[in-house]
C-alpha cells in the first residue's frame, strides 16, 4: 500500500515548540474522540506541556468512553460503570496531528490515542477502531479516504438564550427556503452572517481539512405527521388565502394531514 504523504498544514513537533518558545503558542490541548465523535481532553499550559506531558502525556477518566450525548453515564458498557468504577485512562500524544486552532489564539491541538496505564491500547475507543479497520486495508492492499457533509443550523439567539427556551422557537438566520441560494447567502440580509459563511473554508483549511464547497439549505427541518416540531419553527396554521390546502401546505414545508391521504388499498 502506498502511504499518502503527510498533510504539509499540520504542524511538526519542532514548529510547535518554537512557537511555544516564541510566545505565540501558551496553550496546548490534549484531546481524544469519544463515543459521539467529539474532542474531548484537557488545555495544557504550553511550559507544562513541553516539560512534562511532551514525555508523559496526560491522564483522564474513562467515563468519557462511557456518556452520552448529554455528558450522562450510562449503564452496559464494561470498559466502566458505576459497578466497577470510573478508573484512569492515559492520553497519548499523537505528534501526527498538531495544529494550531484558528478559533482559540494562542492554543495548538494534539490529538491523542486512548490506552490503559499500563500503555495497551483501550480497544473499543473510536481512534483505536479506526486504526484496526485501517490496517485491515492495508493487509489487503488497500487505503481508506473519507469525505464528510457537515450541515447545521444558523439562529439568531445565543447559546444561552437557546438553552433557556429550551430549544423550542428559535429564530431562523433565514426567514423561507434558501436552497442552494448563492444570493440569499451574500446579500444584505445575511451580510452580517458573513463571517460564519466566508471564513470557514480558511478555518477548516488550516486545521489541515480542506474544504471544497457549500450550498444553503431549507430554514427549518420538516415536520412529521403526528410528530411534534422540536424547533418550533414550522407554521402550525397557513396564512395562505387561497388554493387547495394541501397546496398551503406544501407552500410552509409541512406534508399533507395523513388524514387526508388517500387509503392504500391490499
Amino acid at each position: 500500500m502506498t502511504t499518502p504523504p503527510p498533510n504539509p498544514r499540520m504542524w511538526s513537533l519542532d514548529v510547535l515548540r518554537e512557537n511555544i518558545a516564541e510566545g505565540s503558542i501558551d496553550t496546548v490541548v490534549l484531546a481524544i474522540t469519544d463515543m459521539q465523535g467529539r474532542l474531548q481532553g484537557k488545555r495544557l499550559h504550553a511550559a507544562y506541556f513541553v516539560d512534562v506531558a511532551l514525555e508523559s502525556g496526560t491522564e483522564g477518566c474513562s467515563y468519557l468512553l462511557g456518556v452520552d450525548v448529554e455528558m450522562n453515564a450510562v449503564d452496559g458498557y464494561a470498559l466502566t460503570s458505576w459497578e466497577q468504577g470510573y478508573g484512569d485512562i492515559a492520553f497519548a500524544p499523537d505528534f501526527s496531528t498538531i495544529r494550531p486552532l484558528p478559533h482559540l489564539p494562542g492554543t495548538a491541538l494534539v490529538q491523542c490515542d486512548v490506552v490503559a496505564t499500563d500503555h495497551t491500547p483501550v480497544e473499543p475507543s473510536p481512534r483505536r477502531v479506526l486504526t484496526r479497520q485501517l490496517e485491515r486495508l492495508s493487509e489487503r492492499g488497500w487505503s481508506g479516504l473519507a469525505g464528510t457533509e457537515l450541515e447545521f443550523l444558523l439562529f439568531e439567539d445565543t447559546y444561552e438564550q437557546a438553552w433557556a427556551s429550551g430549544y423550542r422557537g428559535l429564530t431562523p438566520a433565514n426567514q423561507y427556503n434558501v436552497d442552494y441560494s448563492i444570493l440569499r447567502a451574500h446579500g444584505h440580509r445575511l451580510g452580517h452572517r458573513q463571517p460564519h459563511l466566508r471564513g470557514a473554508p480558511g478555518r477548516t483549511r488550516s486545521l489541515g481539512t480542506p474544504r471544497e464547497q457549500g450550498a444553503g439549505r431549507r430554514r427549518q427541518p420538516l415536520s412529521r405527521p403526528g410528530r411534534d416540531d422540536r424547533w418550533g419553527l414550522v407554521r402550525r396554521r397557513s396564512r395562505a388565502r387561497a388554493g387547495p390546502r394541501d397546496a398551503r401546505q406544501r407552500l410552509h414545508l409541512r406534508p399533507p394531514d395523513r388524514a387526508a391521504q388517500p387509503e392504500r388499498g391490499p
